[in-house]
């Protein structure tokens, strides 16, 4: 029998987002931590989570207070700046968090700026707020040309501002000069205040302030020396920013589903509005805490995995690919002539990737030793038979 549902106007056609989940021995397409948690972690998890399970017939905490408390003492640990905990907000992972700040600051009407190439889900995002999505390219070496984006801002007058640093899928950090540069864009060139809002002198509705979101979800796997954005919201600065981290990737904590949120007390206040009622379960919220509890171990394999990173640039350099420097836990590769054909001998190799980011290029997640040995194995296979294209010469280029 036919059915015909009413389904909302710009879902025709849409499919569902999602890397392919293929059963591979070598899996290095989603950015995944390869090591999972030590036996004592998994025991201190499962011991918060049956203690918060005896509560399970009530509502957990709407507000995670002591979440939050946590998640500001490993922050001022990892990039030095105390933040009080109501500037702090988690949800299921910093999908939702991206969510709630379209929600509360999008819509119908208003328009989300972004920089390409860049994630793949900050569309979605903005479809499923009904935000109009616009985007700039990046500079050939993916960072920001601030000048540029300051027209952009002055342009369009966003709401929300989303920058990603380190960037997916090119691992690009920008530095702290230029964020401060488009925060400083972005003073004034937000939409038209709504009725109730902050006005103009004379009474009538002014311009906003743009949101801007820097996300961090690989702040932890930056090179030494390469500072947060975290630094530009200590002593109550810049009240318009909002910067993202995840417990996914450095972590090693993907299945826990933990995004969070560093921003002024303002900006998180405007979140806890759109947020649906207890929105992280009890058993989120203990084993997050628990999770906390260890950081030092889960965190213990972020420099060997920055080795490997480095290691592997160099190695694809070596092999006469273009490599580009990440402060992510991926690296970025190419370019070839058929990228596509080089994803499909890897995989007949059990080796997945990502065929994601500019044309020609592909993207692999950093793994274990001896998976990072099963890639280079695999790939050296393949460009006996594909090798990467030659670049154009810097005329020829756009």
């Amino acid at each position: 029998m036919s059915i015909s549902l009413p389904l909302r106007p710009g879902l025709e056609g849409e499919t569902p987002y999602g890397a392919p989940e293929l059963d591979v021995p070598v899996r290095l397409n989603v950015n995944e931590n390869p090591y999972p948690p030590s036996p004592a972690v998994i025991e201190s998890i499962a011991t918060a989570v049956a203690q918060a399970a005896t509560g399970l017939n009530r509502y957990p905490e709407r507000d995670f207070p002591d979440l939050r408390a946590a998640l500001a003492d490993y922050l001022a640990a990892e990039s030095g700046g105390r933040l009080d905990p109501t500037r702090i907000w988690a949800a299921n992972g910093s999908n939702e968090i991206m969510l709630h700040v379209l929600q509360a600051f999008g819509g119908p009407g208003r328009t989300c700026l972004t920089f390409t190439p860049t994630y793949s889900m900050y569309p979605e995002y903005a479809r499923d707020t009904l935000t109009e999505y616009a985007t700039r390219p990046r500079r050939a070496d993916f960072t920001i040309d601030a000048e540029g984006a300051a027209a952009a801002i002055e342009e369009l007058h966003p709401a929300v501002v989303v920058l990603a640093s380190p960037n997916n899928p090119t691992g690009t950090a920008l530095p702290l000069a230029d964020i401060q540069a488009i925060l400083g864009s972005a003073r004034g060139n937000g939409p038209i205040a709504t009725v109730g809002a902050r006005g103009g002198g004379d009474g009538r509705p002014g311009r906003t302030d743009c949101v801007v979101v820097i996300d961090e979800a690989y702040a932890e796997f930056r090179r030494p020396g390469v500072p947060s954005a975290l630094e530009l919201l200590v002593d109550g600065a810049n009240p318009h920013l909002a910067v993202t981290r995840t417990m996914s990737k450095a972590f090693g904590a993907a299945g826990l589903r933990l995004g969070y949120l560093a921003a002024s007390r303002e900006l998180v206040d405007a979140l806890r509005v759109v947020r649906l009622p207890y929105h992280l379960s009890a058993l989120t919220q203990a084993a997050a805490l628990a999770a906390l509890d260890h950081r030092e171990e889960l965190m213990g394999q972020v420099a060997s995995l920055r080795s490997e990173r480095d290691a592997l640039v160099a190695w694809l350099r070596g092999r006469g690919c273009t490599a580009h420097e990440s402060d992510a836990n991926f690296v970025l590769f190419g370019p070839f002539e058929d990228r596509d054909a080089v994803f499909a001998a890897l995989l007949e190799r059990g080796v997945l990737i990502r065929v994601v980011g500019p044309e020609g290029y592909l993207r692999v997640s950093i793994g274990t030793p001896d998976e990072m040995e099963a890639f280079r194995s695999a790939l050296d296979g393949v460009l006996a038979g594909t090798g990467p294209r030659a670049p154009r010469a810097a005329a020829e280029r756009p």
